[in-house]
């Protein structure tokens, strides 16, 4: 994506214009994950259409718009959907969000996604709080040329989920009596499910869910300076382990049943952030 900083500079000139706070929280709502933004105050929506250079989002269950609001008196900002590598976007224009938020002052992301289970233990409606990723998508953001004015050309990924953001999950989860599997996650290509020998693999390899989003996304916040807390919700178990085969419809379905309790959860996590 040619001029990064002066497109990402331009959106946010443009966002800031249409804001009346200054938010240092951001969220991005997974598939059918959408139902957190019913709790916010003082909202204020901008299409992605309307920001200059945003992409759009072209996937079910995911709204295209960025909302602004106060949840439990924070101010947050919320992008109700996301981009995929699969839709046909390069892995800069997937991530191009995030150098924006990084140019309107966010300091925190919480990234939410729907997966499927490789964990056995696992069962649609399980929430994972994401402890490290494997990326197997074949490329990622950060290739191509460099702006120190974003970040250092070789990232350190050691500990791309903030380790006091998952403590602070992990006690509010506790106090909720919020049920949570903690894993790794791994990023797929997609738009197609996996094969059944690619989930053996994924799974010896050490996966505990595997979906196709959020590894792109943690590791160009991470690069950024921003800290990350992501939740994977299990919408279904992947190819081999479940009997039934695989459709967009009922992972939207098993989102939204699962969406009350991580948004109950998220949405106290925020508070205290």
């Amino acid at each position: 994506m040619e001029q990064l900083y002066e497109k990402a500079r331009e959106s946010a000139e443009f966002i800031r214009s249409r804001l009346a706070g200054q938010p240092k929280i951001a969220v991005v709502l997974g598939s059918g994950l959408g139902n957190l933004t019913a709790d916010f105050t003082d909202t204020q929506e901008i299409p992605y259409a309307e920001i200059p250079h945003f992409p759009l989002s072209s996937v079910a269950g995911h709204k295209g718009a960025l909302l602004a609001g106060k949840l439990h008196g924070r101010e947050v900002l919320a992008l109700e959907g996301r981009f995929h590598f699969y839709e046909g976007y390069t892995m800069k224009e997937v991530c191009y969000p995030f150098y924006v938020l990084k140019l309107l002052g966010v300091e925190q992301v919480v990234l939410t996604n729907a997966a499927g289970g490789v964990n056995r233990s696992f069962e649609p409606g399980t929430l994972m709080l994401i402890n490290d990723y494997i990326n197997m998508m074949g490329t990622n953001p950060l290739i191509g040329p460099n702006d120190e004015r974003f970040g250092p050309r070789f990232p350190d990924m050691t500990e791309v989920f903030d380790p006091g953001l998952r403590a602070l999950a992990g006690q509010v989860a506790d106090e909720l009596g919020i049920e949570y599997k903690e894993g790794v996650y791994l990023g797929f290509m997609g738009p197609c499910y996996e094969t059944a020998a690619e989930i053996r693999a994924f799974a010896t390899l050490g996966a505990d869910a595997v979906g196709m989003s959020t590894v792109p996304d943690a590791m160009a916040c991470n690069y950024l300076g921003m800290k990350v807390l992501a939740v994977s919700c299990i919408t279904n178990m992947a190819t081999g382990i479940q009997t039934v085969k695989h459709s967009h419809e009922r992972v939207l379905q098993i989102a939204n049943e699962a969406g009350e309790r991580m948004c109950r959860w998220l949405g106290e996590v925020i508070a205290r952030m």
